[in-house]
């Protein structure tokens, strides 16, 4: 899991408490290859369709499919931007600003 705060909330950690064999494990922020997903959908929202309208499902539908099929004309792969030593930099910031938190 990433630590968005939907993870902490009250009722996500009574389900864990009732379910004892899952255990959560945190990835740092930016570190997830979630991220590289999300960043896909969110050149779809900001190229294809922020600023158009869709009167409905149907057609928010083909709009998504149009940029499918123009996207996989020419796939280009997403690219950490980060250098392993500078993810491993913020990883070093972020565990302790966590065991300051938990000291």
């Amino acid at each position: 899991m990433d630590n968005y705060g939907t993870h902490k909330t009250p009722s996500i950690k009574a389900w864990f408490a009732r379910h004892p064999r899952f255990q959560i494990h945190f990835t740092p922020t930016s570190a997830s290859w979630l991220n590289q997903v999300e960043r896909w959908f969110a050149t779809l929202t900001e190229r294809y369709l922020r600023r158009s309208t869709h009167r409905s499902t149907r057609q928010l539908e083909d709009a998504i499919r149009r940029y499918l099929d123009v996207y996989n004309a020419n796939p280009q792969p997403f690219a950490w931007s980060k250098s392993a030593d500078d993810i491993l930099t913020s990883l070093e910031r972020f565990c302790g600003r966590v065991q300051h938190a938990a000291g």
